[in-house]
């Protein structure tokens, strides 16, 4: 089995991702959700960044389209 790196990191943004669907139950579309999970990070005071883009590459060149993460955590949270 696979051992979690970050196991109180992991819990907390589990358990931020389980208040948004505890809220909002099933249904909506995933920008909704999206939102939701941000405002419930900020909430919990857990760094985060919401759609970062970031570029896209081929063949060495930069392409115009561009790439968004749904949402990132940061991977140093303060446990509690």
């Amino acid at each position: 089995m696979t051992e979690i790196i970050y196991k109180g990191e992991s819990y907390t943004i589990i358990g931020a991702c389980f208040e948004v669907y505890n809220e909002k139950g099933c249904g909506f579309l995933e920008p909704v959700y999206q939102e939701c999970l941000g405002i419930e990070f900020e909430y919990q005071r857990i760094p985060a960044i919401a759609k970062p883009s970031l570029g896209v590459s081929y063949r060495g060149r930069t392409l115009k389209q561009i790439y968004e993460q749904i949402t990132s955590a940061s991977a140093k949270l303060s446990s509690n």
